[in-house]
């Protein structure tokens, strides 16, 4: 992949000043914007009026989306893209809390703060919201339901790619440790149906799941870090290794370890960074994880690392072309 020359001034003026565009989207997601435009184009002031916005400002705001293939502007007219349809709340891949979730406070007030992680390795977010970013979210509901909704539109794609790369149908006994409302577990053992699972959690996660438990799929209560994990034939542990530093990601695949037997397969799934030096959105996700939460995305040698020294050996990786990758490994 070759990179583009550009004039090197160009890049700064719009590196610089470009934080307008992303903030541009978390507010017409925020309004619902893309709910109110429907198959027949519209004019600013039209949509203003449906949604509570002033016509001259929402019309700038929708022509800077727009030269970004985000809606399209013909003449006076708005009409959809690929992209905004993405934030209709009835699209099947919709992805508008996904936007609202990167508008959220603590999202934008964290990156005011991102010199505090450059100059320190901690998270900026422990300067301007010192209870954590776990503990935010569950102190503010709303927010929380926003975060929550975001990462199950995200996932969508995710398990979608993951259950057409692997085959989960030789295991007994699957454990989804961290694996929230489980929604990859559910799927997964829809797709292998003489499967089991077992959802592992913090206790406030596996009350908040409480309705998916089945005769296949049980829960257990308990943090990986203090407590006993299942015994199980695989293991999923899908973005949660990234949450974390290296420390704390050694001490978590140290505890699979000790519960799993010899024959058993732990997958890591995360989004991986390339080796290349060109654009990526793992590389952004890299700072966000930086300064939200101390964690990181790995590149390939990186988890390898982690893993030998927690007693695995990495088999091999699996690009699911979904964003994301199974990372298959064995008790060393």
């Amino acid at each position: 992949m070759s990179v583009i020359e550009t004039n090197p001034f160009a890049t700064v003026i719009q590196m610089a000043g470009g934080y307008c565009l992303p903030r541009s989207l978390h507010v017409v997601a925020d309004l619902g914007v893309a709910d109110a435009l429907e198959e027949t184009p519209r004019t600013a002031t039209d949509l203003a009026a449906s949604v509570g916005a002033h016509p001259e400002a929402l019309g700038r705001i929708l022509r800077l989306l727009a030269a970004h293939e985000v809606f399209e502007m013909q003449g006076d007219t708005f009409s959809h893209s690929p992209a905004s349809r993405l934030l209709r709340t009835d699209h099947p891949q919709s992805m508008r809390a996904f936007a609202q979730m990167f508008g959220l406070p603590i999202f934008w007030a964290t990156f005011e703060a991102l010199g505090h992680s450059v100059r320190t390795g901690l998270p900026a977010a422990e300067t301007t919201f010192p209870e954590g970013f776990w503990a935010y979210l569950a102190q503010r509901p709303e927010e929380g339901r926003v975060f929550n909704a975001a990462m199950g539109a995200k996932a969508q794609g995710a398990v979608a790619g993951i259950l057409a790369s692997y085959d989960f149908s030789g295991f007994g006994l699957i454990g989804d440790i961290g694996g929230g409302s489980g929604h990859l577990l559910h799927a997964v053992l829809d797709n292998a149906p003489n499967a089991r699972g077992v959802l592992f959690d913090l206790p406030h996660v596996i009350e908040e799941a409480a309705g998916v438990a089945s005769e296949r799929l049980a829960l257990q209560a308990g943090d990986f870090f203090r407590d006993a994990l299942p015994t199980c034939d695989a293991y999923l542990l899908m973005e949660i290794i990234h949450d974390w530093g290296d420390e704390e990601a050694v001490a978590i695949l140290r505890a699979i370890r000790g519960a799993a037997p010899l024959h058993a397969k732990l997958l890591v799934i995360e989004t991986i960074v390339p080796d290349d030096p060109n654009p990526d959105w793992s590389k952004m996700l890299d700072i966000h994880m930086l300064a939200l939460l101390g964690g990181r995305q790995r590149t390939r040698q990186e988890y390898e690392e982690l893993l030998a020294q927690s007693g695995f050996l990495l088999q091999r990786e699996i690009d699911t072309r979904a964003g994301i990758s199974i990372l298959e490994a064995l008790a060393a």
